[in-house]
């Protein structure tokens, strides 16, 4: 389950939310970075809450923090959590890393690279972990998914179609962890499923990097006008209807070459928390397996 959730309640509430995400069966939890809470103590705060679920940096961004500070959280939660922790580390976008961090995003798949040698040049003092840290990429076109596959664990794409995650898993290759989002809604209501599913598109579309990965996938103009882009592309990027439709979509992403799907259930309320949905799928979700 990848959510934004829990940042939205007490830290208590998503401590709470987690142990019962980890008690319907779900088998990871995907936490995002902007200017919320700090996704490494996030982790710590719901690793802590739980006994067996995956935690994961759904993407920890390259910009807030330096490479050995980074190399160093992932080090303390592995060996305090042992197989139960995945960092997910991405560029960003020119915004939120030159207008919030005030850093030069000039070249993020160079600084990209230049973080990974950074990490694995990284000392580390304290009691080292048991198990390997694992490590994935925020990766949609084909230089940064080839970085993914050589370097780290492999991808956590994100705002992407099973088109997509078939593309990706060619480039990746056999071996490498695909692990892509798919927001859904469960809405079997036409105007009002898109009116949720545009309200996130439209945050997505304003960013370049999200655009030309559509334009590669054959998405034009017309689709990728704000706010929120066509149905056509709504409808792509967002599974909305029953229970069964839902699941039909992870299917496809799982037939794609999918190794995990990081489901995103987008709540009707901006800041609300979609725990209702979560439970509603969380059976037929945890039912699937890689064919």
């Amino acid at each position: 389950m990848w959510t934004g959730a829990l940042d939205m309640v007490p830290a208590a509430r998503a401590r709470d939310l987690a142990a019962e995400l980890e008690c319907l069966g779900y088998g990871a939890i995907w936490v995002p970075e902007v200017a919320g809470r700090d996704p490494f103590v996030h982790l710590a705060l719901l690793l802590s809450a739980t006994d067996r679920i995956i935690c994961a940096t759904g993407i920890a961004s390259i910009w807030a923090r330096d490479a050995v500070t980074t190399a160093c959280s992932a080090k303390t939660l592995t060996e305090a959590f042992p197989e139960r922790v995945v960092v997910g580390l991405g560029a960003s976008h020119a915004n939120l890393v030159r207008d919030l961090r005030g850093h030069d995003y000039g070249k993020p798949f160079t600084a990209m690279r230049a973080y990974l040698d950074g990490i694995e040049r990284s000392p580390y003092t304290a009691h080292r972990p048991e198990t390997p840290v694992r490590y994935v990429l925020a990766a949609l076109r084909p230089r940064m998914l080839g970085l993914a596959g050589e370097r780290t664990a492999g991808a956590h794409p994100y705002f992407v179609t099973p088109e997509h995650t078939l593309r990706a898993r060619d480039i990746l290759g056999p071996a490498p962890l695909l692990c892509p989002e798919q927001a859904v809604v469960l809405e079997t209501d036409r105007d009002r499923a898109r009116t949720i599913a545009r309200a996130h598109t439209s945050v997505y579309l304003a960013q370049p990097n999200y655009v030309n990965n559509l334009r590669e996938l054959g998405f034009t103009d017309g689709d990728l006008t704000p706010p929120g882009g066509s149905d056509a592309l709504v409808d792509a990027l967002v599974a909305w209807g029953d229970v069964d439709t839902v699941v039909g979509r992870v299917r496809a992403h799982l037939d794609a070459g999918a190794d995990h799907v990081a489901v995103q259930v987008l709540p009707a309320e901006k800041r609300g928390v979609p725990d209702e949905q979560w439970r509603l799928l969380a059976a037929p979700l945890t039912e699937l397996t890689v064919a």
